[in-house]
């Protein structure tokens, strides 16, 4: 059985209640669980750590390995024949983007701790960047559906006034909820660093997702800021550290 959520304290109970083994891991079908963690894990937050039998690293836009602790690209390889796929059927140019100076690249941002863990980032086509600052809209979706009446959320970059990004999330509310753009706002800033506070709010009835139920960021980005988003500027909301866009 797989799920495709972080773990949380209940797992410990699930795994107590029904005698079975619990375990996190970071997979695509091209690369066969490189990372995974111990049965039951207690460390939240993590995937694992690097298994026997394939080399892991982060690295940069230059395929440099970044320093412990630093956000990079994860690649991977393996030392099994046939451990992984060999390439993307009649799509040579998918296959050489992916496969570059003897790596898989994953398309995956992640950190690793000094134990070895492996802490999941954000896709490298969802991250932002505003104003400076590196953002994840994993995290980002993690603050926003803690909201009581928020039932789903996805966060995404948009085009910047200023240059790089401006952080947009679409929301769509619990059965029977609706939600207040700026007490969710209010929700928001108080739980974020100021850079991380979106600055658009669109609410939809629900999000647009794939027959296997992933959220199609990409159809969200390609409508932008629409006539029935929410802007925070417009309504003079600004936390720490923020000037008004003129």
């Amino acid at each position: 059985m797989a799920f495709m959520v972080p773990l949380t304290e209940t797992c410990t109970e699930f795994y107590k209640r029904f005698g079975v083994d619990v375990y996190t891991i970071f997979n695509m079908t091209e690369i066969s669980s490189p990372i995974v963690s111990e049965p039951n894990p207690t460390k939240r937050g993590t995937c694992g750590k690097k298994r026997d039998g394939v080399d892991v690293r982060l690295v940069d836009e230059n395929d440099c390995e970044v320093v412990l602790g630093e956000i990079g690209e994860m690649i991977v390889r393996t030392d099994r024949p046939w451990g992984m796929n060999s390439g993307y059927y009649k799509n040579p140019v998918a296959t050489a983007e992916a496969w570059r100076n003897g790596w898989f690249h994953t398309g995956d941002c992640f950190r690793q701790d000094e134990e070895g863990y492996f802490y999941f980032v954000d896709r490298m086509k969802d991250a932002m960047r505003r104003r400076g600052e590196n953002i994840s809209s994993f995290e980002v979706e993690a603050e926003v559906v803690a909201y009581p009446d928020v039932r789903e959320a996805a966060a995404y970059a948009v085009p910047s006034d200023l240059g790089e990004d401006d952080v947009m999330i679409s929301v769509a509310a619990v059965a029977d909820k609706e939600i207040d753009h700026a007490t969710l706002m209010s929700f928001l800033g108080d739980r974020m660093p100021y850079f991380m506070v979106p600055r658009y709010i669109r609410i939809l009835e629900e999000l647009p997702k794939t027959p296997s139920s992933k959220v199609m960021k990409h159809v969200l980005r390609a409508e932008g800021v629409t006539s029935d988003t929410w802007d925070r500027e417009h309504h003079n909301i600004r936390f720490k550290r923020e000037t008004k866009i003129s």
